[in-house]
Formats: C-alpha cells, sequence, structure tokens
C-alpha cells in the first residue's frame, strides 16, 4: 500500500512538473479545403486540393495550402501518391510560430501510402505519409524575406473511420459520419524542440451527393508544439474550432475510352 502511494505521488509530481514546463496557447479555428481527383487510367490519376485555413474561425489568416500528387492505385485496397505542397504561414495567435512574429513560406515533397478496408457497414483507412519540409526562416531581424530553407523530415500516420447513416453502404444521396486521428512526428538532424510536431482530431457529418461531389462538415481539434522553446519552455497550442470538406472526383479514362 505505501508503495502505491509513493509512485501515485511521484507520477503526479512528475505530471505537474511536465505541465510547469510547458507554456499552452488556445484558439479558435476554421479550415475550408477542396480536394479534387482526376482519374486517367485504371491505375494511374492526378490529385489537387487547395485548404484555406482561418484564425478566429474566419476573419484572419493561419495558413495557405496548396497540394498536388500523382496517384498510382497499386490494388483496389492500396493507393500510392507523390507529390509538392506550397504552403504559407502567418503569424497567427497570441504567440506565433516564427520567433519573429512574421509569415513564412514551406516548400514540401511527400510520399504517401493509404490502405483502405471495409468490416461490416464501416469503412477504414490508414494513411502513411513521408515529407520533406522546406521551411523559410530569417537569418536574422534585419533580413527583409525568408534567406534559409533548413531540411526538415516529418513522418504522419492518421487513421480514419466512417460508416453511413442509413443502409450499409455509403452510396449516393447517402449521409454519413467519420472520425479520425493523425499524429505527426518530426525526425533528423533538423529536428528542434518538437519531436511530436502536432495531432489532429476531426469528427464529420457528411453527404455523399453521388460518384462525384460529396461534402463534410464537423468538428476540428489541431494540438501544435513550437519547434522552439520560449523561456526554456516547451509551447503547444491547442486550437479548436470547425472544418468543412469537399471532395470531386472526375473519371478522365471513361472520356477516353
Amino acid at each position: 500500500m505505501r508503495t502505491t502511494i509513493l509512485v501515485l505521488l511521484l507520477v503526479c509530481t512528475a505530471h505537474a512538473q511536465a505541465q510547469n514546463d510547458r507554456i499552452n496557447n488556445r484558439g479558435t479555428i476554421g479550415w475550408y479545403n477542396t480536394f479534387g481527383t482526376f482519374k486517367l487510367s485504371d491505375k494511374w490519376g492526378v490529385h489537387a486540393e487547395y485548404q484555406w485555413r482561418r484564425d478566429n474561425l474566419i476573419t484572419d489568416w493561419q495558413q495557405s495550402l496548396v497540394r498536388a500528387g500523382m496517384n498510382y492505385q497499386l490494388k483496389p485496397t492500396v493507393l500510392l501518391r507523390v507529390g509538392y505542397a506550397w504552403i504559407e504561414t502567418f503569424p497567427y495567435g497570441e504567440l506565433p510560430l516564427n520567433g519573429l512574429g512574421r509569415d513564412f513560406t514551406e516548400h514540401r515533397t511527400f510520399q504517401m501510402v493509404q490502405l483502405t478496408q471495409k468490416e461490416g457497414i464501416f469503412d477504414l483507412s490508414h494513411r502513411f505519409m513521408l515529407e520533406q519540409r522546406f521551411v523559410g526562416r530569417y537569418s536574422s531581424a534585419a533580413v527583409d524575406t525568408e534567406d534559409e530553407f533548413p531540411l526538415l523530415h516529418r513522418a504522419r500516420y492518421m487513421v480514419r473511420i466512417q460508416a453511413p447513416l442509413k443502409g450499409t453502404t455509403i452510396a449516393d444521396k447517402t449521409p454519413y459520419a467519420a472520425v479520425y486521428n493523425e499524429v505527426f512526428i518530426g525526425f533528423g538532424k533538423n529536428v528542434n524542440a518538437n519531436v511530436f510536431d502536432q495531432n489532429r482530431l476531426g469528427m464529420l457529418l457528411g453527404y455523399r451527393f453521388n460518384g462525384t461531389v460529396r461534402v463534410e462538415a464537423g468538428y476540428l481539434n489541431q494540438i501544435v508544439q513550437f519547434g522552439r522553446r520560449i523561456e526554456g519552455r516547451n509551447v503547444f497550442q491547442n486550437n479548436q474550432g470547425l472544418i468543412v470538406n469537399a471532395y470531386v472526383n472526375f473519371d478522365l479514362s471513361k472520356k477516353q475510352k
């Protein structure tokens, strides 16, 4: 009994110390995203997306993200993608990501594997991504634009589960519910204070109009750890808000046939 009490005291002390070593910020965000897929053949396709990420729900900039890639359908349940992304991050919130309080540009290449499976009425997907991120930074406060782009590596894993709200499959004119979680881990020689980079949790309601268009919206929680410390303390940003996704799929292979 004494040992148990001692262990509990040690755990509580360690937890309190970890909390004291943190600076926690909170924000309200709104992400409004469009995803397009253009099927060129049974195997090949093109992916394009734009994400309009806002702070204070919609009034201020958080990020602007453009991403494009080439798809290869290895198997019906295995999708491969490689591509490029351009991101502009703005000085949002009480403590901006950039230490000088400025916006910065990021150029990114990525590789993705997505696995899908069906279990009863549930559709599950597992997405694995590797990213090579060239993140702009200012060598000093005297320069006007980013003059350094160090390479940062990041791994991502997302699991998503969705199910129809009527019937047994998400077909045309079907509402559905979905939940997902994605964790980001930094690695490599240039990783800073944030080996854990961020985590995203989403809970959504969606509607599939047909095989071409579906939309979904719901709650988003984003936890971000800064790559720098402030006064020797780790900085965590907890953003909560709204996410809206629109998906448009075009089968160009049928026109070719």
